[in-house]
Parts: C-alpha cells; structure tokens; sequence
C-alpha cells in the first residue's frame, strides 16, 4: 500500500466509525453543526462579563453568540477520559441485560451544560440532577464484572446532540455564583471507545431500547 492511500485510509477510519451508528441516531448528528470544543462553546455562551478586565462589549458579545445558537442543533463527542457523567446501573447475571446511568451535566472549563434547569446542589455544590437511563443486553462472551470494569478503566464514550436554550445560576458553596448553559438533549449515543460498539441510546426524552 503506498503512503498516500494509507494515509487517505487513516483519514476516512474516523468518518467510518461514525457512520457507523444506529441510523436514528445518524440521521440526528447529521442534521446538526459538529462543536469542536464544548469548553470554549460554553464560555461564549455564558459571558461571565465581572471583573475589572472585562471588555466593555463582553455582555452585547454573549447576547450576540446566543442568538447566533438560538435554536441550533449541535453535536459533541465525549471522549473516554471526559465521559465520567456514564456510570454502571443495574445487571442481570441470567439474562445479561444492563442498565447505564447517565448524569446529564457535561462539564468543560469552568461550566457545565445541562440537560434541563438544575434547581439545586448537593453539600459540595454541585449541581443535582435526575439520572437518564438507556439499557441493553451484553454483547457474547461478556460478564457483569467486564461490564463494570469498563467504566472504571474509562473505556466508554457518549456522543450528544443537543439544542442550547439559556442560561443558568446557582449558589456556589463559599460564596458566589456557579453558572452553565441549559439545553435540551436530543440524543445520546453510548459506545465502547475501543471497538465502538453500542451500548445504549438515548432518543427523544426516552431509552430507545426500552421495550424492545
């Protein structure tokens, strides 16, 4: 193989694993504008303008960049190292079905996004919110303590569409304000970082694989 078709090939390997997907879910990311880096999207959007520094037109800069996103769909992949919002939920030994818990509060910088408003905080501060939940059947060959361990070793990552709508506030432990941006998560996508295979989708408000 010469070096320029080997290097075509490493190219197309990531557009293939995202093609890759459940087709609900691929028609919804391809509707919707890829987020190179939530943390930069959320400092834009929240426009934190204190301090003695700040540029007299941060505030009309926040408005601005808002409205530019208002309504917009976005898409955003969650690495495995970012992807500590997945966490184990309940496993069937007999039948091998598993439940994912996801927290929807993706943190980047100094903010979160959120799914939804959060309206309070636990004793550190943190923002609480409820659990979404996908669920599936483990693949051949797998047992609960794999299924376990692939949280703890980080090897999952989630892939989130999602439409910006605000944002919020919240007392910060010590004094001051925490913010971040309210949006309504359209879908998530859980996989396996190594093979990319699924492990649950999350679709309009619901699991999409529950009553199956």
């Amino acid at each position: 193989m010469s070096r320029f078709l080997a290097a075509a090939v490493s190219l197309l390997l990531p557009a293939l694993a995202l093609a890759d997907v459940d087709s609900r879910f691929a028609k919804l990311r391809d509707e919707s504008e890829p987020l190179g880096g939530l943390g930069a999207f959320l400092e834009k959007y929240v426009g934190a303008c204190e301090g003695a520094f700040v540029d007299p037109q941060c505030k009309s800069q926040a408005e601005a960049f808002r409205k530019k996103y208002q309504g917009k769909r976005l898409y955003l992949i969650i690495t495995e190292d970012d992807a500590t919002m997945l966490s184990p939920g309940p496993y069937s030994p007999t039948t091998g079905e598993y439940t994912i818990n996801i927290t929807p509060f993706f943190p980047a910088g100094r903010y979160a996004l959120t799914h939804g408003t959060p309206k309070k905080t636990d004793a550190n501060g943190n923002p609480l919110l409820p659990y979404l939940t996908v669920t599936g059947t483990l693949p051949e060959g797998w047992n609960g303590q794999m299924f376990s361990r692939m949280f703890s070793m980080r090897g999952m990552r989630a892939q989130v569409v999602f439409t910006p709508q605000g944002v919020w506030s919240l007392p910060k432990k010590g004094g001051g304000k925490n913010f971040g941006v309210t949006a309504r998560i359209e879908g998530i996508l859980v996989t396996e970082g190594r093979t990319g295979g699924q492990m649950g989708l999350w679709l309009n408000g619901k699991d999409a694989n529950a009553g199956k």
